[in-house]
């Protein structure tokens, strides 16, 4: 009897045997229905082979193979297997990760049949007169007599259902299924919409992309705010699908998507699909079908939509490439960006990595000669660079977070009948709220951090837990009724501008206020007909949007950025400044970028302010390269979490302990820790690390391999979480 190799999706690094039973087939990538434990569960075939570790006698048999053949694509399951050794992460959670929901649970791996009622031999052959005293049957005859009625059009006529399955009864009507036809959009490919007159910093980057269709090629296509990235693409794709090929684009998050969609739509006649993660199941399993089978012409997705299967895939792109929601952050922790060049690769086909920022990783590539670099340097149409001031807030007397200068500013933009947006990356009311008597905050007793204070909802939130609480009404230690908000955010701006703006209308787009579907549409849309005069936003605000009447943007409070323990930060916060400022003066009109600080001469706003973002990167680099930090050195981190604060630093202890005595180990692996993390406790955990650095990218992973293969012989490997994160991007 052959072996099946199953992965299941549990938290093991490894596969489970069964029995094929006589006379079933199952390939590598297809799903299988097998017992496990006291369940059935859902699992997918690895491997066949004739032979088991395990005595035959001891294994049980597959319940039913689910597919005639594999649900993966050739090339998907070669990245899914390479990206489980890669990161380290057990094989099941990778391939379930990469399966829409209703796939995981067993569904078929084909589109739905469509219903379909038509007339019987006796309903064509019977009187229609002898149904008068039933008229809505009648009417419902003669219109089968005419030809087969879908099941889902049955609303849309003068009869219903009921009339329908009365005909049914008197065997005069009948139902029946097909599968639905794959409709072929390449016959009718046409360009519908307008194409813009590329200048020649775009032609050329389109002709070189084009010269390189037909085999792989990364370009970092590198563009300031408003040189029309989104124009390349399009022309790059028009090129694609002329031959017939399918396009995968990817967007850091669903925020990005209801704009992109339209200009794709806009400009092609073919299907475009969308994934993310505010789509049902049903909609995400029929879009990933359409990929598969070839249906879809283009798919915009966020980070899972890399797994999607394409029956013909001629080009990925990957718009803001340095944006770190690329980065699976639980769980299975991949980077979407790097395993799209790994598809890329596999596949032979082109891949653009689009961005006014590039993450220092990419343009590192481009320095060693993985990547081409293509660059943007003017502003599409006759947009001008915006000009930038930084106010100093040392002395001021400062209102509702805006200095009296900002202000001024403001209203001279509004009065010329223009739009504003204050970035402020701190949502709710106030990040703390403070008993005013005796000094007592709110804090999360699950986490190292202070309680959000959303006064809408009149609650306090952790944004690291998500738990809630009512605000109370006196404090707690000293029984005062005195309790104050302490600091900004973004819901007690909107309600501070009102009194200085009276009747200009204000729009607040962050996380709170863009939760409901449809929701950031439905703002966006408002801010584009020119309703909204003033915006406030968080992140969310700063990426891909084309507000053509914003003339002004302001900072306001960006002084944490500049100090922080992460040595990342000073890149996040170059790239969110220029993201930022690239929202002002986009259609022509002037447009100013006000920068808030207590620390006007901070180097690096110098260095921004003064030679733009690729000086900073060019230093940030060159920094790097001294003191011999990613990505010049390669690393992991692991981090484990106890609810005591003892068996994690134990763990990580004895963890290091096996490091170091491993053969593979040499002078240039550094270890640091364990050490708390930089968020010590969240969700009720307390939180420990080593950091594992070293210059040999395929050296670590040797050596971080053979460390696992022993991790569970470690006597506190069972009484700690423990995760493991390859290529980091938080400390």
């Amino acid at each position: 009897m052959p072996v099946v190799h199953v992965a299941l999706p549990v938290p093991l690094p490894r596969t489970f045997d069964y029995l094929l039973p006589d006379g079933i087939q199952a390939k590598a990538g297809c799903r299988v229905n097998v017992p496990f434990g006291k369940q059935q569960r859902v699992g997918v075939v690895v491997a066949v082979s004739e032979k088991s570790e395990l005595p035959i006698t001891e294994l049980k048999s597959v319940i039913e193979v689910m597919d005639s053949e594999p649900v993966f694509s050739q090339s998907v399951w070669r990245l899914l297997l390479w990206a489980a050794d890669y990161y380290h992460h057990p094989i099941g959670d990778v391939l379930f990760h990469a399966l829409p929901i209703l796939l995981r649970q067993g569904k078929n791996a084909s589109h739905a049949p469509v219903w379909y009622w038509f007339a019987t031999e006796q309903g064509q052959a019977v009187d229609i007169h002898s149904l008068k005293r039933s008229p809505k049957q009648q009417q419902a005859l003669a219109a089968l007599r005419q030809g087969r009625i879908w099941r889902h059009q049955v609303e849309a006529l003068d009869f219903n259902d009921a009339a329908l399955q009365g005909l049914r009864k008197k065997g005069l009507s009948e139902l029946a299924c097909e599968a639905p036809a794959l409709t072929d959009w390449r016959d009718g490919f046409a360009v519908s919409g307008d194409r813009l007159r590329l200048n020649t910093e775009q032609a050329t980057a389109v002709g070189a992309i084009h010269s390189a269709s037909d085999r792989f090629s990364a370009w970092l296509l590198a563009g300031v705010t408003g040189s029309g990235k989104t124009e390349v693409y399009l022309s790059v794709l028009e090129n694609v699908l002329a031959q017939g090929k399918q396009a995968l684009v990817m967007v850091p998050e669903i925020g990005l998507t209801p704009q992109t969609i339209a200009r794709f739509r806009e400009r092609f006649n073919a299907p475009v699909e969308v994934l993310h993660s505010a789509l049902n199941d049903s909609e995400r399993l029929s879009a990933w079908l359409k990929a598969k089978n070839g249906e879809a012409a283009i798919v915009i997705g966020t980070r899972s939509s890399l797994f999607t299967p394409f029956k013909n895939l001629g080009v990925i792109v990957i718009d803001e490439e340095h944006d770190s929601s690329y980065k699976q952050q639980e769980g299975w922790r991949y980077h979407a960006r790097d395993l799209a060049v790994y598809r890329a690769h596999s596949e032979q086909i082109p891949i653009i990595l689009g961005s006014a920022t590039p993450a220092l990783e990419t343009l590192h590539n481009v320095q060693q000669r993985k990547y081409h670099l293509l660059r943007l340097t003017r502003r599409a149409g006759n947009a001008r660079p915006a000009i930038q001031h930084v106010l100093d807030l040392k002395g001021q007397q400062v209102q509702a977070g805006l200095a009296p200068a900002l202000i001024t500013r403001m209203r001279q933009h509004l009065q010329a009948n223009n739009q504003v947006i204050l970035f402020l990356n701190r949502r709710g009311f106030a990040p703390a709220l403070l008993c005013h008597d005796c000094g007592w905050i709110a804090e999360c007793p699950r986490c190292d951090h202070y309680y959000t204070l959303h006064q809408a909802q009149h609650h306090l939130r952790c944004h690291h837990c998500d738990s809630q609480r009512p605000v109370p009404r006196q404090c707690p230690s000293c029984g005062s009724t005195h309790m104050v908000p302490v600091g900004l955010g973004t819901e007690q701006l909107e309600q501070a501008l009102t009194p200085f703006f009276p009747g200009v209308a204000i729009s607040r787009i962050d996380r709170d206020t863009t939760s409901r579907k449809g929701a950031l549409e439905q703002q966006l849309a408002e801010v584009h007909r020119g309703g909204a005069r003033i915006l406030i936003g968080t992140q969310m605000l700063a990426k891909g949007h084309h507000f053509p009447d914003v003339t002004l943007v302001a900072l306001l409070d960006v002084d944490g950025a500049l100090f922080s323990a992460d040595f990342r930060s000073a890149e996040r916060f170059a790239q969110l400044y220029t993201q930022v400022a690239g929202r002002a003066g986009r259609a022509g009109k002037q447009g100013e970028v006000v920068l808030q600080t207590h620390h006007p001469d901070h180097p690096l706003l110098q260095t921004l302010l003064h030679k733009g973002y690729d000086a900073f990167a060019d230093q940030a680099l060159a920094e790097r390269q001294t003191l011999q930090l990613p990505p010049w050195t390669s690393h992991v981190i692991i981090r484990a979490e106890d609810h005591n604060n003892q068996q994690a630093p134990l763990f990580l202890q004895q963890l290091r302990n096996l490091l170091q005595a491993s053969p593979l180990v040499d002078n240039q692996l550094w270890i640091l820790g364990p050490v708390p993390a930089l968020a010590a406790k969240r969700g009720g955990r307390y939180r420990w690390q080593i950091l594992l650095q070293h210059p040999s990218r395929v050296r670590l992973q040797h050596i971080v391999s053979g460390a696992l293969t022993l991790i569970n012989t470690l006597p506190d490997a069972r009484k700690v979480k423990w995760v493991l994160d390859v290529d980091p991007i938080e400390s």
